[in-house]
């Protein structure tokens, strides 16, 4: 199967690793989390070259995560910003930081991220719950309902 054959699947994963699959379009987006916007400066802070920068944030543009804002007119320059499809990406971002301080960082010889709920003021780990029982999900206790039995 070839790469660009996955946004044609049927299984939601195989549709979203077609657009975000791989290393520097996750990269990008983290750090568009992080307020960089401007294509020198995703550029400079991850070292990604020119060419597969403007790749990625092309994709990211036409599939509608990121926003390609005019900020300046002579000569043209342009901000990228997150558009509300590109905001719902953020569980992933946490999801995978979780994942990282927890197991790819055995020897603890880096800091750990850590993340502030502004609203309380309080350092949290988020978890993903049952939005009807609201339990800690555990993969164990969860079963996929693969299309098209899931409308029965």
């Amino acid at each position: 199967m070839k790469w660009h054959e996955l946004g044609e699947l049927q299984c939601p994963i195989a549709r979203s690793l077609s657009i975000l699959g791989d290393r520097w379009t996750l990269l990008i987006i983290r750090n568009a989390f992080m307020s960089t916007k401007r294509f020198d400066d995703f550029q400079r802070e991850l070292g990604i070259t020119r060419h597969l920068l403007t790749e990625r944030i092309q994709r990211l543009v036409e599939h509608n995560i990121f926003e390609k804002v005019l900020y300046n007119e002579a000569p043209k320059r342009y901000e990228y910003k997150l558009t509300e499809k590109g905001l719902a990406l953020y569980p992933i971002i946490l999801a995978f930081s979780s994942w990282g301080n927890l197991w790819q960082n055995e020897n603890q010889e880096f800091p750990e991220v850590k993340y502030k709920h502004k609203n309380c003021g309080h350092f949290t780990r988020p978890e993903m719950t049952c939005d009807c029982c609201h339990e800690k999900i555990d993969p164990k206790q969860m079963q996929l309902i693969p299309f098209p039995e899931n409308e029965k």
